[in-house]
């Protein structure tokens, strides 16, 4: 299928009839200018029932996106990182009732002796960010970074309150993960989820691949005053540290770092195939990789409230957000298990219904959980179905 809408707009890939009304919305933002290039995958069951792309990969326009094409998916990478300590879980390696330090002693240093895996996986351990001064480059550098969140004091109560860990999710899963099985995040993934499902997803992109990546155009400006924010809260402190430009993505050094929290590289393809263990409790084509029950984990005791770093009333399940209908009513009822990227990439698992949706774009919005275009992509991929 290639379906032009003006002489330099293309919408490539299959997709059941029924999805027409979706791949008109694509075709219309891609026509517009709205949407600069992007992919859109919906799994029924783990089978594919739409895999498109289309527009451009650079913003110069020169370079259209393939169907390789992948782009840094910000925290999109926060489900993959999930299902890495979901797969530990699993396999009896970590339990989310037990403390970090049992597994990562030195994390238990500076109070923080009391905060459980779980509160790590709900966005309520009170280490949402690092102590200043911190740079981009410190982050990038995984285990250290790490290691530095292990030596310093939380900022709030574990579970007393969620507090969104917008840039350092990855790397305490990473610390989890580096104690229990001796191999960084990245490694995890590659050798556990994205080799053994054939998904085209990195948490370490090796520089070969670097000629298939789209560098993400930067949103508009933020409408977030940092300076209007109470000294010292958790919001400041975590989006103050470090603060980040969208162009730090466009490096070498930050595609290498892996970093799980934000530094994904992928399209709604792997993205879409990954979290199909989600909506396929556990299994993709006949392949079991989770348990039922693990799946289950993810719903059973969700934490809610008005979250202390995006201000905003939220409902965490065990490593994904969940429906609430204040801040994410776009999502449908039932157990679906989601997130947003920064500047608007989405996806959601429906276990109820055995639907992944996912949906990775270039051209950024502003906001942090779904875009206005990822709210219009997934009501028409519900409508056709």
């Amino acid at each position: 299928m290639s379906n032009s809408v003006a002489p330099t707009v293309a919408v490539d890939g299959d997709a059941d009839p029924r999805f027409a009304g979706l791949l008109d919305a694509f075709r219309q933002n891609l026509s517009t200018g709205e949407e600069l290039g992007g992919s859109l995958c919906v799994l029924v069951d783990g089978r594919p029932v739409v895999d498109v792309w289309g527009g451009w990969s650079d913003p110069d326009r020169t370079r259209q996106w393939e169907r390789d094409t992948i782009t840094n998916v910000w925290s999109l990478s926060k489900t993959v990182s999930s299902l890495a300590a979901l797969l530990l879980i699993d396999r009896g390696e970590l339990d989310p009732d037990a403390p970090v330090a049992a597994y990562w002693p030195e994390f238990g240093a500076a109070g923080k002796d009391g905060v459980l895996v779980r509160h790590v996986l709900t966005h309520s351990s009170g280490v949402s960010g690092w102590d200043q001064p911190v740079s981009a480059e410190d982050i990038m550098d995984v285990d250290a970074a790490t290691d530095r969140l292990a030596a310093q004091a939380p900022w709030w109560p574990a579970g007393a309150a969620t507090g969104y860990h917008l840039l350092d999710y990855g790397h305490l899963i990473h610390g989890l993960v580096r104690a229990v099985t001796g191999r960084g995040l990245g490694a995890f993934v590659a050798e556990e989820l994205a080799g053994p499902l054939d998904a085209d997803f990195w948490l370490g992109l090796p520089a070969e691949e670097d000629h298939r990546v789209s560098p993400v155009a930067p949103p508009p400006p933020s409408q977030l005053d940092l300076s209007a924010l109470p000294p010292g809260s958790p919001a400041a402190r975590t989006f103050g540290g470090p603060v980040l430009g969208a162009e730090v993505t466009w490096t070498r050094a930050w595609r290498a770092a892996g970093i799980g929290g934000a530094g994904g590289q992928g399209n709604a393809r792997s993205v879409a195939r990954l979290n199909a263990l989600i909506a396929g409790r556990g299994q993709v084509d006949g392949r079991r990789m989770l348990s039922p029950e693990a799946v289950d984990l993810i719903f059973a005791s969700p934490v809610e409230g008005i979250d202390l770093v995006l201000g905003l009333p939220l409902r965490w399940g065990l490593g994904w957000g969940l429906r609430h209908p204040l801040s994410t009513a776009y999502l449908p009822e039932g157990r679906v298990a989601s997130w947003g990227g920064w500047g608007g990439s989405l996806v959601a698992a429906d276990v109820d219904r055995g639907v992944t949706f996912a949906y990775v774009m270039n051209r950024m919005s502003d906001g942090i959980l779904a875009s206005e275009r990822g709210r219009t992509y997934l009501r028409a991929a519900y409508d056709a179905l």
